[in-house]
């Protein structure tokens, strides 16, 4: 098999093929690193390689296909998890993620770790310890984040499918950079363990990103489910999330809001990818309205987000720490700032905003009593380029001294996290919602732009609602087909 016919399947072909004795699980794997040998010193999407030898005797639904993991929250026994952060860069893990293993157990060849930014925290993946990813559709811009280093390897055909995690639109946000599908279920559905319970109070969930809905939804029935350490044990739907793809999800009702308070004037092609979504939808017979205005509180949600995030990163640099005894010059001046705020947060304040949680979740329910799924861009302007979110050489160097003074966390009492909040979600102010809620969403790419960028749109759905995700996707991609779609990567 040569990549030609490689990139004609995707996982659930490959995986068809394999069972059908028509390839073997080590021409697969041989086309996947010499296709990644070909393309990643470009695009630096893979970080880390994994030993693989694929047997003839693997099984399960995916037995054969190769595959990538993103280096966060999807640990490889024996190999260092290093979470985009020189300070874990050699801390090897002992056990394999529960996540990871239900891919083993489904027969998948893992061969390599996925870029990503330091500890997940931005919506682009670059890191001091790995450098950049780009996006394969335009090497001069970011993949998005912090699922990165996975959309880019997709994009660019790689694997069909790669692992993604997703704590504030770390799937969607690069799937929709990468025209690729990024789903991201509901709280408790996909585990996080065995190490740990739940990430973020369960609003970080485990995931793929893909090129097809029929590889979504069959990756969602393997690795969704408790497990004995975990904290809940999940309502499982009566029927597997593949058999919903090809079900007519009937006619539904769907709000549609573009601007926000975090950016009130999103980049025409923002609306231009709504707007062609909104078309498609209305010939497929559903029934969609423009809100007048955001069904929840999208100001007080963001800045909520961004302080329980600041806290975490305090939290994630302790604990590094503690594991490896990295001093402050192992990690990234953003995440040190990040921290400081965190650490200048008072208990009060952090559990205010987490109980917060709740009043967003019941504007949102109050939305869903009228509609059946919110519909956004998935970003408010096409992929940035590379860099573009890096500090000014002023600001690094009052940044620097903030920190080597311990003085930064009287930066909470300027308009500091406001920049923040503008700045860095200003171009993703629309993913955060479903992971403060706890609820489904998606990211389809329906829509690119003039220059050829993808620029996806999301939908969000009430609980128990990937369902419902899943046939309208299928039923969208169907009738604006995208999976044959490829970037200009010799």
């Amino acid at each position: 098999m040569d990549f030609d016919e490689y990139r004609k399947y995707d996982a659930t072909g490959l995986a068809r093929l394999v069972a059908d004795k028509h390839v073997s699980a080590a021409e697969l794997l041989a086309v996947a690193t010499e296709r990644a040998a070909a393309v990643n010193p470009k695009l630096n999407a893979i970080v880390r390689d994994v030993p693989a030898e694929p047997s003839e005797d693997l099984t399960g639904p995916f037995a054969g296909v190769p595959f990538l993991i993103k280096d966060l929250g999807q640990d490889y026994a024996g190999l260092p998890t290093s979470n985009g952060s020189r300070s874990l860069k050699a801390h090897r893990v002992t056990q394999h993620s529960t996540v990871v293993q239900r891919w083993l157990d489904a027969g998948l060849v893992i061969f390599g770790k996925t870029n990503l930014p330091e500890f997940g925290a931005k919506a682009i993946s670059e890191s001091l310890v790995w450098g950049p990813a780009r996006n394969p559709w335009d090497l001069e811009r970011t993949p998005g984040g912090s699922s990165g280093g996975s959309a880019a390897a997709v994009a660019a055909g790689i694997v069909p499918c790669a692992g993604a995690n997703d704590g504030g639109g770390s799937t969607r946000i690069p799937a929709a950079c990468c025209g690729l599908v990024g789903l991201k279920p509901g709280r408790g559905l996909t585990p996080f363990g065995p190490e740990t319970a739940e990430m973020m109070h369960g609003a970080a969930v485990q995931g793929v990103v893909s090129r097809t809905v029929r590889d979504t939804a069959a990756m969602l029935d393997v690795i969704c489910g408790g497990e004995a350490s975990g904290p809940y044990s999940p309502a499982m739907p009566s029927s597997s999330f593949a058999s919903c793809v090809g079900l007519e999800p009937g006619k539904l009702r769907i709000g549609v809001r573009v601007p926000s308070a975090i950016n009130p004037n999103p980049h025409p092609e923002a609306f231009a990818a709504v707007e062609a979504a909104v078309r498609v939808l209305a010939d497929l017979g559903h029934h969609v309205e423009e809100l007048p205005q955001a069904p929840f509180d999208d100001a007080a949600l963001a800045k909520d987000f961004l302080l329980t995030w600041f806290v975490n990163l305090a939290w994630k640099v302790a604990d590094s720490k503690r594991l490896t005894g990295a001093p402050d010059s192992a990690f990234e001046r953003d995440t040190l700032l990040m921290a400081a705020l965190g650490r200048a947060t008072s208990s009060v304040d952090y559990v205010d905003a987490v109980q917060r949680r709740h009043e967003h979740t019941r504007r949102l329910s109050v939305f869903f009593e009228s509609y059946d799924l919110l519909l956004t861009p998935t970003l408010a302007t096409p992929p940035p380029k590379v860099g573009a979110f890096e500090l000014p050489v002023s600001l690094q160097r009052a940044t620097d001294a903030l920190l080597r003074t311990r003085t930064a966390r009287f930066l909470k009492h300027t308009k500091l996290v406001d920049d923040m909040i503008s700045e860095n979600l200003g171009w993703v102010p629309y993913t955060q919602l479903a992971n403060i809620t706890g609820r489904p969403a998606i990211s389809l790419p329906l829509h690119w732009t003039a220059d050829g960028l993808p620029l996806g749109v999301q939908f969000v759905a009430p609980l128990a609602g990937e369902s419902l995700l899943i046939k309208l996707a299928a039923q969208l991609e169907e009738a604006l087909p995208w999976a044959d779609r490829m970037p200009e990567l010799s």
